[in-house]
């Protein structure tokens, strides 16, 4: 395939990166010639980092978002930049392989031609390759949603999940849901033996008796090359609240960027490090916050909200430490990419760097035969103990199925008609998780790909009379969490999906006036009026015995056999007509 003028500028490293990274942007692209692999070395000491896998073990198909708003002084700053605005921010070329990596744009087309991305056989290879060519200079780091996300982790409690990162040398990590799992299995997994690396996290803590006790080590420090290296653990601040409280009732969770800037401190005056690194699962909002906020930081390598950035944004702040500013990394999802960042350290200083964000295109990389033995053997085991079979096949898609995006995907408006159907509900809800893998058009369903979409340890489907005003009170509730200007107040994920509810949106409003002119099944809410509405999820304990929502939706993909979605129930947005978040293709009001 003969390459564009722009493509070939950027195989030899010459294409500047748009926005943040002026003028010292270039120094985040990478040189790819024959090897689209091939790095040149650079510096002392390299981080590689990865986050949010949801413990995908193999190749996926995983399409990136369509509507990602950004509001108040957020708006057209990354990561709220979708498809063309993506594209001409980061200098990426239409049609090219890597505009398929980073946006939805043609993606049935895209996947058609490049295969499936990720797999940890194929990051295993890369890993090792980078480890080579850069002996005793590496460190691996994984941001967390790392435990969940598949029905083999699901059904071992996330034991297939630490053999993997186990074999992948992963050397710090910290968590989000992983702490689904429970107070008691995530301690098991941690001190309990099984962990080959370190697991940080300086904002939990326990205080059953008032006093603070950190529960996990803070931070770690690391000696690569003769560089010392810090990593502080920055665990996802509102797993209580996002996710139930009652798997870890006596644990406390928060942003606490007062004791983070004590860690980081301590770090500088007592244990000398030469490079800070903060290994968060904030979400990149919130990461870019903190790093304007503070002191003595090189760089936050980020997770949570499945953000792929192909450069690092660099954020100004009284005391960041490459220059008066700290780096912001978000490395995307699934698996799907490995960013690599090389510092080059000098006299207990960064002076430079080099980024670069990485594609795992599973088809240009050989999988380690190790690493894919360990899977197929864990696989086979667990769906041998669970009876089930993740290949069967449920039924065939006529579209393509999808989740991430700030509304209704594809997959979720599947899971919200089944759920409607199967319960004889009015309204359906479904949660804004950004996890759950895509399926192509014509492409069997199978078992595996609704536990991609589902499977979590608090599944039960439930059904409740709610009242009107109560459903609208649910919902803005959600949408202050995901559209509050101020990203401290933000909880990351999407919008809960809905089946039978219609809406006008304007995430330009103030709470409790984003959602307009809502109608039931066609009928202008009345607030007095008691729906029928089916949900899942629930972070409260759920009492009466209940099905679980891969059963529910398993067993009505088998009876229709053949499924058409159409298009997802997405509302009509106002306010929005010229924001970079939304692609041009999605409707207004």
């Amino acid at each position: 395939m003969q390459l564009s003028r722009r493509e070939f500028l950027y195989a030899l490293g010459l294409a500047g990166a748009a926005g943040m990274l002026r003028p010292s942007g270039a120094r985040a692209m990478g040189w790819f010639k024959d090897d689209a692999y091939a790095v040149p070395d650079f510096g002392n000491v390299s981080l590689m980092h990865f986050t949010d896998c949801h413990a995908q073990l193999n190749p996926v198909h995983f399409r990136e978002p369509n509507i990602n708003l950004g509001v108040g002084s957020l708006k057209g700053e990354p990561p709220h930049l979708v498809t063309d605005a993506f594209l001409e921010y980061y200098g990426i070329e239409k049609g090219s392989k890597r505009a398929h990596a980073f946006t939805p744009i043609d993606y049935v087309e895209g996947a058609q031609q490049y295969g499936k991305m990720g797999g940890f056989a194929h990051m295993k290879t890369l890993v090792d390759r980078f480890r080579s060519e850069r002996e005793g200079k590496t460190l691996l780091l994984d941001g967390g949603d790392t435990w969940q996300g598949s029905a083999t982790s699901l059904w071992t409690d996330g034991m297939d999940m630490v053999k993997a990162t186990n074999k992948l040398g992963v050397d710090v990590m910290t968590g989000h849901w992983e702490f689904t799992y429970g107070a008691d299995r995530v301690r098991e997994l941690i001190e309990g033996g099984h962990l080959d690396m370190d697991f940080v996290a300086h904002n939990i803590s326990d205080v059953t008796w008032g006093d603070r006790v950190d529960l996990f080590e803070p931070y770690t420090i690391k000696e690569r090359n003769g560089v010392r290296i810090a990593v502080i653990g920055q665990a996802f601040p509102f797993t209580p609240i996002a996710n139930p409280s009652y798997k870890i009732p006596d644990w406390s969770f928060g942003v606490d960027e007062d004791h983070a800037q004590k860690v980081v401190d301590e770090i500088r005056d007592n244990d000398k490090a030469d490079v800070v690194v903060i290994l968060s699962h904030n979400g990149m909002d919130v990461d870019k916050k903190m790093a304007s906020r503070l002191r003595g930081v090189d760089v936050i390598l980020g997770g949570h909200t499945h953000d792929a950035m192909p450069t690092p944004m660099e954020i100004k702040n009284k005391g960041g430490g490459i220059g008066g500013m700290t780096l912001v990394v978000n490395s995307g999802s699934n698996g799907k990419f490995l960013s690599r960042l090389d510092f080059d350290v000098k006299n207990g200083k960064v002076r430079d760097y080099r980024f670069h964000m990485l594609p795992i295109f599973s088809n240009e990389i050989d999988a380690d035969p190790e690493m894919q033995q360990l899977i197929d053997e864990e696989r086979s085991k667990a769906q041998e103990q669970a009876g089930k079979d993740l290949s069967e096949e449920l039924a065939v898609s006529e579209d393509l199925l999808y989740r991430r995006g700030n509304f209704n995907g594809t997959f979720d408006q599947l899971i919200v008609e089944a759920l409607m159907e199967s319960q004889d509900a009015e309204v359906a809800l479904s949660p804004g998780f950004r996890w759950g893998t895509s399926v192509l058009p014509g492409q069997p369903i199978t078992l595996e790909d609704v536990y991609t979409q589902t499977a979590i340890t608090y599944p039960e489907v439930t059904l409740n009379d709610m009242t009107g005003e109560q459903l609208k009170f649910a919902l803005e509730d959600v949408a202050e969490n995901l559209f509050n200007p101020d990203p401290y107040y933000q909880q990351g994920g999407d919008m809960v999906r809905v089946g039978g509810l219609q809406f006008a949106f304007n995430p330009r409003e103030k709470q409790g006036n984003r959602l307009q002119d809502i109608e039931i099944n066609g009928e202008p809410l009345d607030p007095k009026k008691k729906y029928k509405v089916a949900g899942w999820a629930s972070v409260s304990p759920v009492e009466e015995d209940r099905p679980p929502v891969y059963d529910v939706v398993s067993d009505w993909l088998r009876d229709k056999k053949s499924v058409s979605v159409g298009e997802p129930n997405l509302p009509r947005l106002k306010g929005v007509k010229d924001n970079p978040g939304l692609d041009t293709d999605v409707r207004l009001a």
